[in-house]
């Protein structure tokens, strides 16, 4: 059947007449063909289509090595699940585990002839990588400490997890545009970084025939990257079981009318800033049906992410307890641990949240003070308070093609040099991305390192500074300039004490941002800023 995208002698890109001849969800069935065959015999279009199976090729791509993305809707984790993670990881993937920006697990140095063992794996203890990359729907992120958040407004475990039953494997959204990020929470602290996503809930309430209804408010178009864009507000109060129909409207008006020309020019967002938010919501609700109209807005602020400590769940007696992972990388062995942790002192229920980090719930009250005395609890401190624990990363040139700076690399130099020069008593947050695609999030970090291209030889950033998606604030400001990757201390010492020397008692750095300006932050970096010569055009 002629797609809508088709018609009218559209262009279409490379990847477009790739997916037009053979879905990405159809490689599912070459799987153990490859592994009996090889690297050699993969076809350079099941190449693109692998990462409808969560798959990318690892740098450099002739060695033959590919990530592999494993979603966790929510974040949710269990011990048995984390355990056969592990044992993939020692097995295949060196022993590396990473925790990435949308709550999903990593492992790298796969090769194809694994490919069956790993998914019949995971496949035994209910995880999939299905929808963990390619032109559709991706790992549903979620409030973390959903269903025992003492102050969480609505529960949305079940929700998140009908949400993904929904679209996975589901052939109607299988060749989107683009990528496509859903977000669902019920936090009062927007745990869910709503505007970046393409389509996100937040909770509300409107009062219906006399009564106070708990439902969501929708945000669409957000996304970062080389054009980052706030989401926008949909003039609409969603009811719990309107959700999928909301969510799958929102989906097909992106299939049916999304960009198809230019990848760089496909997400959601470029779609929602053409049509303006009000032909936007007139197309959803032909689709819907009617909806309410806008309730009470139930979000407070945003934490960033961030759980850190030990706090009191809504269950009496019981705790969650997060710890810091530094930019989410871990080894199988601490993970391991880790599992053996959740099943003495909880329920073998752990969580990971978009900020790299990991949480273990349902302790209860009488195991709290030895599980804090377990070694591991000392290296991954849910106390800690060193600069490490709020920085975050992607993978960057390590493993990523499009990476051109390392990342991970750089956060134990960094840390250490920050710790040693500055104390502060407000956690300042920094985001190290490898490239413009922006997966570490840098426009939302209070700091954020974009890696840029640079002359041989030289490991290059561009800063961005004052970002937050706290009510009154917004994306950060990109400084004009490129910085050495060897002056990166000493440029965010100077950074930092700007901020440090200047702010108010109880002042965020995104908040002092706003309040004081760019200039000095400017001057500061064009002290180290690398010369014309030394950028690569």
């Amino acid at each position: 059947m002629e797609q809508i995208w088709t018609k009218n002698g559209a262009l279409l890109s490379n990847v477009e007449l790739i997916k037009l001849d053979k879905d990405g969800l159809e490689v599912i069935k070459d799987i153990d063909r490859y592994g009996r065959l090889g690297f050699s015999a993969i076809t350079p279009d099941d190449i693109e289509r692998l990462k409808w199976l969560g798959l990318y090729q690892q740098s450099p791509k002739n060695e033959g090595y590919f990530m592999m993305r494993i979603k966790l809707p929510g974040g949710v984790l269990t011990s048995t699940q984390l355990r056969t993670v592990t044992r993939i990881s020692k097995e295949y993937g060196q022993g590396i585990v990473d925790i990435t920006t949308r709550q999903a697990l990593q492992f790298h140095w796969l090769r194809v002839e694994s490919f069956p063992d790993i998914f019949s794996r995971l496949k035994e203890v209910g995880l999939s990588t299905v929808g963990a990359a390619g032109d559709c729907p991706r790992n549903v992120l979620g409030h973390p400490l959903a269903g025992m958040d003492a102050d969480e407004v609505i529960d949305t475990s079940s929700l998140i997890q009908s949400v993904n039953r929904y679209f996975e494997k589901n052939p109607e959204f299988s060749n989107l545009p683009r990528k496509f990020k859903i977000s669902i929470s019920g936090s009062r602290y927007n745990t869910g970084h709503a505007e970046i996503n393409d389509v996100a809930l937040t909770p509300a309430s409107k009062e219906i025939n006399g009564t106070t209804v708990i439902g969501f408010h929708a945000v669409v178009g957000g996304g970062l990257s080389r054009a980052p864009q706030l989401a926008q507000p949909i003039d609409a109060f969603i009811l719990p079981e309107e959700v999928i129909k909301v969510l799958a409207g929102v989906a097909s008006i992106f299939r049916d009318h999304g960009y198809r020309e230019k990848r760089t020019h496909a997400r959601l967002k470029f779609l929602v800033a053409d049509w303006g938010i009000q032909k936007f919501t007139a197309e959803l609700l032909k689709l819907t049906g009617p909806l309410l109209t806008r309730g009470m807005d139930l979000t407070a602020g945003w934490n960033g992410g961030y759980f850190y400590g030990v706090h009191k769940q809504k269950q009496p007696g019981l705790n969650y307890i997060g710890l810091p992972v530094t930019g989410g990388r871990c080894t199988a062995e601490d993970m391991e641990e880790l599992a053996n942790l959740a099943d003495q002192y909880g329920d073998g229920n752990l969580r990971t949240s978009n900020t790299q980090n990991l949480i273990l719930a349902n302790i209860a009250d009488e195991k709290v003070t030895a599980l804090l005395g377990e070694n591991l609890l000392q290296r991954f401190n849910p106390f800690e308070k060193s600069f490490s624990a709020y920085m975050i990363a992607c993978v960057g040139k390590e493993f990523c093609p499009f990476g051109l700076s390392q990342t991970k690399a750089h956060i134990k130099d960094l840390s250490d040099y920050l710790d040693q020069h500055l104390c502060l008593d407000q956690p300042v947050r920094i985001a190290l991305s490898g490239c413009p695609h922006s997966c570490a999030q840098p426009q939302i970090a209070d700091i954020g390192l974009q890696g840029t291209a640079a002359k041989v030889g030289i490991e290059a950033f561009e800063l961005w500074i004052g970002g937050s998606l706290d009510v009154s604030e917004g994306l950060g400001s990109k400084l004009q300039g490129t910085i050495s990757a060897n002056d990166l201390p000493s440029l965010l010492e100077s950074l930092i004490g700007l901020y440090a020397k200047n702010k108010e008692a109880t002042e965020t750095f995104s908040a002092f941002v706003k309040r004081a300006g760019l200039q000095d932050f400017q001057k500061a970096l064009d002290k180290f800023s690398l010369q014309t010569e030394n950028i690569r055009a």
